[in-house]
């Protein structure tokens, strides 16, 4: 099939964020937009209470795709876009539509206060199952990341430098280079447990350990730099709370994209905690690709 990037629409101001980040990235990519509408059936009790008839549901949800791939082409000329339907659950829709997909682009819903953002239960579970790259793109929270030049925000990537994986970083790269934005490589390191007594007595094992892990950051992304020489590359090595140390650096970047391993247990697939924490806090758009 086609390679596209593939956006689900449903019509909610998540998707419709969702639809427009994904025509974008379509266009840096020179691939066509696929639009895709989940149609699951009119829920019983609706359809029982005669106040919707499944025609005239059917009729409504049938518009939504067209007149998005109709809006989309206006609004990005060049573009090419194919809108469809596909009857079905999401949790198990989307994830097969991944499968045909470079990238697959979902919205999440903005929470007031200190609660972040909220990814409901479909975007957990697509982006549990499957292993094409899904971007989460938060609908009205979040420009473009503008740098001090006027340029794009950077790309941030969260680096764990014990077990640096090539899919992460590449992908990364990849993004800052299409867009031309510099990336930012964040690594939040902790004390080891045997260093913790030590350290109110030789404050200078701070520095030390700190001097440490911004070596391994370095060594990690050396290779990467060599391959990317036109990507402007700044690391970030602090001690704390990795999730934290990427959710901070999100605020004026242009993407944050972060890992998932492919475990393949019968208790289901998981996103870890550090990814987790990342999708639920991170006001850019975040991009999970999954690794071995």
């Amino acid at each position: 099939m086609l390679r596209t990037v593939t956006v689900g629409y449903d019509g909610s101001a998540e998707s419709r964020a969702a639809a427009e980040w994904a025509a974008r990235e379509a266009l840096l990519r020179g691939l066509p937009l696929r639009v895709v509408n989940v149609r699951e059936p009119v829920p019983e009790h609706i359809a029982e209470s005669g106040l919707l008839a499944d025609a005239t549901f059917r009729q409504r949800a049938e518009r939504l795709p067209r007149e998005a791939g109709a809006a989309l082409r206006s609004r990005h000329p060049g573009l090419e876009v194919v809108a469809e339907q596909v009857a079905g659950g999401a949790m198990d829709v989307l994830p097969e539509v991944a499968k045909d997909a470079d990238l697959l682009v979902l919205g999440s819903r903005g929470l007031s206060g200190l609660g972040g953002f909220l990814v409901g239960s479909v975007g957990m579970v697509v982006i549990a199952r499957t292993s094409t790259p899904v971007v989460l793109v938060r609908a009205g929270g979040h420009r473009t990341g503008p740098d001090a030049q006027g340029g794009p925000g950077p790309v941030v990537v969260g680096v764990d430098t014990d077990k640096p994986n090539g899919a992460v970083l590449g992908f990364a790269f990849e993004e800052a280079a299409r867009r031309g934005a510099a990336l930012k490589a964040v690594h939040g390191w902790s004390v080891p447990p045997y260093y913790a007594y030590a350290l109110p007595a030789y404050p200078v094992l701070t520095a030390v350990l700190g001097t440490e892990q911004s070596a391994a950051l370095s060594e990690v992304m050396r290779p990467w730099r060599e391959k990317f020489p036109d990507v402007e590359v700044t690391e970030e090595s602090r001690a704390g709370s990795a999730a934290v140390r990427i959710v901070d650096a999100a605020h004026d970047a242009s993407l944050v994209v972060v890992g998932r391993r492919i475990r393949r247990s019968p208790v289901g697939a998981h996103t870890g905690p550090v990814t987790h924490a990342v999708l639920h806090h991170a006001a850019a758009p975040v991009a999970v690709v999954a690794h071995d």
